[in-house]
């Protein structure tokens, strides 16, 4: 299994197109947090680093490359069009697709409970993963070095001309379910899952007169803005 992700790990670095010169960055940005609550440490006995910090960094990073790039593709779109778009490209969901194009999820190191839940195909841990790839890509080599790795595993998330993000994905159901003469949607949690340190929510949206729909997300709010928006999706509003 070691030496499988060992090989995992080598591959992403070749899609990645990046040579790292600290290659412990690139371990700590595929580390998922639930392996810090094991006995599992590195070669020389320390405890693993997760990707929470470069993940927060990586978020701010992705934010900084697809603006700047928006307003290079984009010279006479206004601001709201650039949001919208902004809001498409950096989403869980198009992270969690570089994620997979890339082969992140093989690459990542998880916690034994937290790799038999399937987490090396969950959005947010692949989502997680990727923007944490950046940052140390950044750290590592600087903005050009992530520019370059931004602008070739981003480029089918341009191409694709992603559809406007909603900035409020339950707003946007509470008025829908009201035009139809509906009562507010509700919101349940009907699953827990992952330790405390990383947990994975899965929520029902449910509006009166129509199915409902799960959703997952790494907290409560999260889980409940994706049943949101993939409710809207079912039902053709967006």
């Amino acid at each position: 299994m070691a030496d499988r992700r060992a090989e995992a790990v080598r591959a992403l670095a070749r899609n990645l197109g990046h040579d790292f010169r600290a290659p412990d960055l690139l371990e700590q940005a595929l580390t998922h947090a639930s392996v810090g609550e094991g006995a599992e440490r590195d070669a020389r006995g320390r405890p693993f680093l997760d990707n929470q910090r470069l993940e927060f960094l990586g978020d701010r990073v992705l934010g900084l490359l697809v603006a700047d790039r928006l307003v290079r593709d984009f010279p006479e779109a206004d601001e709201g069009d650039m949001s919208a778009r902004l809001h498409a490209l950096v989403d869980k969901a198009a992270c969690a697709r570089v994620a997979e194009r890339l082969g992140v999820g093989p690459a990542i190191r998880l916690s034994p409970g937290e790799a038999k839940q399937g987490g090396r195909r969950r959005e947010g841990v692949l989502g997680d993963a990727m923007e944490a790839l950046l940052a140390a890509i950044w750290l590592d080599g600087g903005i050009e070095a992530a520019r370059k790795v931004f602008d070739h595993a981003w480029q089918p998330e341009f191409a694709a001309n992603p559809k406007k993000a909603l900035t409020n994905p339950k707003s946007a159901l509470q008025e829908w379910a009201l035009k139809q003469g509906r009562a507010l949607p509700t919101y349940n949690i009907v699953q827990r899952t992952g330790s405390d340190h990383a947990p994975t929510f899965t929520v029902e949206a449910s509006v009166a007169g129509y199915p409902p729909l799960t959703a997952q997300g790494r907290s409560r709010q999260d889980a409940e803005k994706a049943a949101a928006t993939a409710l809207l999706q079912r039902e053709g509003v967006i």
